[in-house]
């Protein structure tokens, strides 16, 4: 066993003998190439001049005085395309370019990877595909048609839900097809070995940023949260925190319309270990071991699966998983746009929601940071529109 590809259970590559050698291509390519001082400096150039990095720690001090705590918000929204996504988009692209790859290719739920991944070739003068499930291409059609004038080509795929499970096996299914000519640009920390390493690794600039821009302000985190579908923004900002003890990291799911209704996400807390898109997890699944249907309002968050590091930080229980549903989204929403005027992605609502659980039960003033993994722009149709009790996908 290749132990390079575990996290402890969890991780591995469990795809067809076809995709093995791409696999053995990039994770040659990502030791020999994206792991040099040249590519590095390269990278780190164009995320200051291109992206915008770094983004602020935010002291977002009518919030705090809300909560009757410190609350730092990390303003990944601030980014180029107006999320975390392009960190990691723009590195992996970059590692196709230096490969030889004339063609990348995405799969993406709320648009946000594939706007990136999209930017990304157009930026690097690259061929671009884009899957994306046909539910939330209707919900995300701003993003659809930034991907298009981007010059990227999106494929809406039609099978079960229309959501992001379907695109990742449409997107594949596709990749194995054309497995020497293609790049597969995976949006977050899942997948077979090694993409959930390498996306942690070009996230991980998040949690670099916001530990030393906390020590430039001489304090301490008391408590790190993120949302978590796939799981990338979160391990992009746990990974600086792992060691340390007297921080804890919360990761929040989405809950949907509750976690004892069939319409939820909420993979870490009603899933079971099993194989899903390549890798061991934990995973939404029946007794059977078929895949379960999924819902939320965050397009970004309803996936049936997690990435493999979270399932292992669950299972040391170094990270608390919790998960909250689309109304205190929507509350969360609401509440930091009219107390700080900054209106977040609904999938970062996730994180700010779960202020409203843990704030009232804390003794003494903590120092809290939520990643606010990316803005709102996006999600304003399905803000305006929302309805208590209204089933997504």
């Amino acid at each position: 066993m290749n132990t390079k590809a575990y996290f402890g259970k969890f991780g591995g590559q469990f795809v067809p003998e076809t995709a093995m050698s791409a696999l053995i291509e990039l994770e040659n390519a990502y030791e020999s190439i994206a792991k040099t001082k040249a590519f590095r400096k390269e990278l780190k150039n164009l995320l200051k001049t291109y992206v915008g990095r770094p983004t602020p720690l935010y002291h977002a001090k009518r919030l705090s005085e809300h909560y009757g705590h410190e609350i730092y918000l990390k303003r990944e929204d601030l980014n180029h395309t107006g999320a975390h996504k392009l960190n990691n988009a723009l590195a992996q692209a970059l590692l196709a370019k230096k490969m030889g790859k004339k063609k990348i290719m995405a799969e993406t739920g709320a648009g946000q990877h594939g706007l990136a991944t999209a930017t990304a070739a157009a930026l690097l003068g690259l061929e671009c595909d884009v899957y994306m499930g046909a539910c939330d291409a209707k919900r995300q059609a701003l993003n659809v048609y930034k991907m298009k004038l981007l010059g990227a080509n999106v494929v809406e795929i039609e099978d079960g839900l229309k959501t992001l499970k379907e695109a990742t096996t449409a997107a594949i299914q596709a990749w194995v097809n054309e497995i020497e000519t293609r790049f597969y640009v995976i949006g977050s920390a899942v997948g077979p070995h090694p993409y959930p390493k390498m996306v942690k690794d070009f996230q991980s600039v998040i949690g670099k940023e916001a530990k030393k821009q906390l020590k430039k302000i001489k304090a301490k985190a008391d408590f790190v949260i993120a949302c978590v579908g796939g799981g990338s923004n979160a391990t992009g900002i746990f990974s600086a925190f792992l060691d340390d003890k007297n921080t804890k990291l919360i990761g929040v799911e989405a809950a949907g319309l509750g976690v004892d209704t069939p319409y939820h996400a909420a993979t870490l807390t009603k899933g079971m270990d099993g194989i899903i898109h390549g890798m061991k997890t934990i995973v939404l699944q029946d007794q059977y071991g078929m895949i379960l249907p999924v819902h939320s309002i965050s397009a970004g968050l309803d996936y049936p699966g997690v990435g493999p590091e979270h399932a292992y930080l669950k299972d040391i229980k170094r990270v608390q998983y919790y998960a909250v549903t689309d109304d205190e989204c929507i509350n969360a929403l609401k509440r930091l746009s009219e107390l700080e005027g900054i209106i977040p992605a609904i999938e970062s609502s996730h994180a700010l929601a779960y202020l409203e659980k843990l704030c009232p039960n804390l003794k003494g003033k903590k120092t809290i940071i939520v990643n606010v993994s990316g803005r709102g722009d996006k999600d304003m149709d399905t803000v305006i529109n929302y309805k208590k009790g209204t089933i997504y996908g």
